[in-house]
């Protein structure tokens, strides 16, 4: 497969291609079988639901790798804490106040028709296209596991300066279970892994380095003792001037860069051959046009001669019309 040859180190051109929510809302077929899921959490848990919806957009558009359709904060429901997604508000869960009533035991059981969906997936997708499992960053799912829903996570980052032991436990729990989950995921099988860490950039560099970059590197460390051949793509976005530090430390074989990060820049403080996937501003895509055109290929010739997966900085948008994603595709096809 070409996507895990870069994975790999090589600098095939052009470069193989997804895009983060590249299943989603801006797919009407997406919306379609979210209406008859009843709500996300459903949809999530449905294994033949997930699987259809991770083979809308390669069937349509011929993504050189799925991700599987699920989302970070399965892993905390499956741990016992409560969660919903208000309709326009985003997840909610109970602020964790008790790291002892988290049960990792039960977990395997409630997260199981997500590895469900991976093992259909399996069967179901082309043999050219690769299948990526993930999981949220440690460092990401706590923000939301502490301060209970989306925003500038502010009990969190009171709590890293309060009640530090507190975090680490709460990490410590996190980082276990994110080694089981994602080794179900890779057994059932995920080609290769990848670490959301969403909210990287809300955390000074001591607090960096140590919720974000050590956690990742024990979770990247265990799944490389069980599976060597399996590579691991990180995403600390807003990681800033610590990126170097990540992608030097944090054990993955891949950086996803957000859109703000500059891909040369990135490249120069990363270790050298490192696998670069991005970045391109989602905003970009909903315009299409010239801008769209100009942007791209202006991250192509940077990129060309070193391993690179094209894909955006953050996810794709609801209001980004088909046709622009077609144009990219074939763009991004002829190099």
């Amino acid at each position: 497969m070409k996507f895990l040859d870069v994975l790999a180190g090589d600098a095939t051109w052009p470069p193989p291609l997804w895009l983060m929510r590249q299943a989603g809302r801006y797919l009407p077929e997406y919306r379609e079988v979210r209406a008859k899921a009843g709500d996300f959490i459903s949809l999530c848990l449905s294994p033949a639901l997930a699987e259809e919806v991770t083979l809308q957009p390669i069937r349509k558009f011929g993504f050189d790798a799925a991700i599987l359709f699920s989302d970070i904060l399965i892993l905390p429901m499956a741990l016992g804490q409560g969660l919903r997604f208000a309709e326009g508000e985003g997840p909610r869960l109970p602020p964790l106040e008790d790291v002892s009533l988290l049960m990792p035991g039960r977990a395997a059981g409630v997260y199981a028709p997500v590895i469900e969906t991976v093992s259909r997936l399996r069967q179901s997708l082309p043999k050219e296209t690769a299948l990526i499992g993930f999981a949220g960053g440690p460092a990401t799912v706590a923000c939301y596991m502490l301060d209970g829903q989306g925003g500038g996570f502010g009990r969190t980052r009171q709590l890293g300066y309060e009640n530090p032991g507190f975090v680490r436990d709460v990490l410590a729990v996190l980082v276990e279970s994110t080694i089981e989950y994602l080794s179900a995921q890779i057994n059932a099988g995920a080609d290769c892994v990848m670490l959301f860490e969403s909210w990287a950039g809300i955390f000074p560099p001591s607090q960096f380095r140590e919720f974000v970059i050590e956690p990742n590197r024990q979770i990247g460390v265990a799944l490389k003792a069980r599976y060597p051949e399996v590579k691991i793509i990180g995403f600390p976005r807003l990681a800033g001037l610590m990126l170097s530090e990540y992608a030097r430390n944090a054990g993955v074989d891949a950086l996803g860069l957000d859109s703000v990060t500059g891909i040369a820049a990135a490249r120069a403080v990363c270790p050298p051959g490192m696998v670069l996937q991005g970045n391109l501003d989602p905003l970009l895509l909903k315009l299409g046009g010239k801008a769209l055109e100009a942007a791209l290929r202006g991250l192509l010739d940077e990129m060309r001669g070193h391993p690179h997966i094209f894909n955006l900085g953050h996810g794709i948008t609801p209001d980004v019309p088909e046709a622009h994603v077609k144009r990219l595709v074939e763009l991004v096809r002829q190099g």
